[in-house]
């Protein structure tokens, strides 16, 4: 830093070299001749000096007496050396300190680069902590980060590269670094670069659909009309917006949770938009493009931003066979690949059936280990999981929940599932092909029977470790 202190002016020479980092020159008390010594000879600098000197990382002082120079530390030689005359006393900013200043900001924009991912990406340790809130004010405050840390590699520029020869690398080298951190922290890692929203929302009748029929869907209707997102294509979105029976919608899945919802998109009476941001404990989120408060794919619940702690509304969706759902709804529309990411979608039926072993999309086929599924159901406040495997055997289970009587069924495709409330206690369900039986009444799974129509309850296939996460106090069967 710039010293506050006052000589009198009066002639000196100024000792210059090339790949010196660093001088302060002030007036000797003893008068003398300074003499640097170098390869091929030596050259003078003045009478009387004070002369500190920092070159290629290496400090050393040389102090001019009357009898020569006296020197501290081990010296290398200078490749350059001048003289210039100079009036009054010369201070200059240490150039090694600026150096340090343009090291310390790329250091800074690697870390900080690296960090705004770290919490919303699924990295080693990253999803177990309770870091929503770290990770969303790194993301809000972002380009204030980039600005602190682009001006100290500005301000230490010029310093960083006044090395000579290969010493110029080291500051080549750590932009190359700082450019690459940027770039993998901004496309290759960011979440709507790796996953990319539909141009456009494609829709056929079952006449021309080309989606096989054993692929799962999650499908929805309204006011009459049905629609089917196959699991194939929304779980490379992510999320897609449509508008079904007139009503605004958001069909949403996480493919390391296994969890398909489908929410309203009104945010205080306003259709809002949403991208994909990251995750939280292995789950999607979204950002919201008014006020970038993040939503949770799982709960529809915000949880970072202006909007925390207000939530979408569910709507009634089912995750089924597109077989089983044509058999529903024969006149459903089907959603159809996006010709411009045809190659991005898995053309493999593992994640569906749970033959896949991936680390992040895999099956568990042991009950309630992380990746074993469940089929997660909430009556009145109340949650319970009930172990996959166990409704394969049994295919029909007939339970309390809430207070309520409710039975969860299997289809025979082994994939397709149903909740609903029992009409009573009493009254116990028994599947026969595919509709559910009691001593005197049958229903089919679309829930109407020749009693009248079954109830339909909020059930969900996942993941045991995404039930349990978001839904803490959850009962097991």
């Amino acid at each position: 830093m710039r010293h506050p202190i006052t000589y009198a002016k009066r002639p000196h020479l100024l000792l210059e070299a090339s790949n010196v980092s660093w001088t302060i020159c002030v007036p000797c008390a003893h008068p003398g001749v300074l003499t640097v010594r170098r390869a091929g000879g030596c050259r003078a600098a003045g009478p009387g000096w004070l002369l500190g000197v920092y070159s290629g990382g290496s400090r050393r002082l040389y102090w001019a007496a009357g009898d020569g120079i006296r020197h501290y530390a081990r010296a290398r030689s200078l490749t350059y050396l001048a003289c210039r005359p100079f009036d009054g006393l010369s201070v200059r900013y240490p150039a090694v300190t600026m150096k340090r200043i343009f090291y310390l900001g790329a250091v800074m924009s690697v870390l900080f680069e690296l960090a705004n991912v770290y919490f919303i990406m699924p990295l080693p340790f990253s999803q177990r902590a309770r870091s929503i809130e770290i990770a969303y004010f790194l993301y809000s405050w972002r380009w204030g980060f980039r600005a602190i840390a682009g001006a100290f590699i500005v301000a230490g520029l010029p310093a960083a590269f006044r090395m000579a020869g290969w010493h110029r690398a080291f500051p080549v080298a750590s932009l190359a670094v700082t450019a690459a951190a940027a770039y993998a922290a901004n496309f290759a890692m960011a979440a709507d670069h790796m996953f990319l929203p539909a141009a456009a929302l494609r829709m056929q009748r079952v006449e021309r659909n080309a989606v096989e029929p054993g692929r799962l869907v999650v499908g929805v209707e309204i006011n009459g009309n049905a629609r089917a997102y196959p699991v194939q294509f929304i779980g490379y979105h992510h999320q897609v917006r449509d508008v079904v029976g007139g009503t605004p919608i958001l069909v949403t899945f996480c493919t390391v949770c296994r969890t398909g919802r489908v929410f309203s998109p009104v945010v205080d009476g306003r259709v809002e938009t949403f991208r994909l941001v990251g995750m939280d404990h292995f789950n999607a989120m979204f950002e919201d493009k008014s006020t970038g408060s993040w939503w949770r794919q799982a709960t529809g619940d915000a949880v970072a931003g202006p909007k925390k702690g207000q939530s979408l509304a569910e709507l009634p969706s089912l995750q089924v066979a597109l077989s089983q759902w044509l058999l529903l709804h024969p006149t459903s529309l089907i959603m159809q690949a996006d010709s411009a990411l045809r190659d991005k979608y898995s053309s493999s039926f593992d994640y569906e059936t749970g033959a896949s072993r991936s680390a992040l999309t895999g099956t568990d086929t042991v009950s309630w280990h992380d990746k074993a599924w469940v089929v997660g159901v909430s009556v009145s406040g109340e949650s319970k999981a009930y172990d996959w495997n166990r409704l394969r055997r049994e295919r029909a289970i007939n339970d309390e929940l809430g207070g309520r009587s409710i039975v969860v069924a299997l289809a025979s495709d082994g994939a397709s599932f149903f909740a609903f409330e029992r009409p009573d206690s009493s009254t116990r369900f028994v599947l026969r092909g595919d509709s559910l039986v009691t001593l005197k009444d049958t229903y089919a799974f679309n829930g109407r029977g020749t009693s009248g129509t079954l109830k339909p309850v909020f059930a969900s296939q996942e993941f045991w470790h995404s039930w349990r996460t978001f839904h803490p106090d959850t009962k097991m069967y």
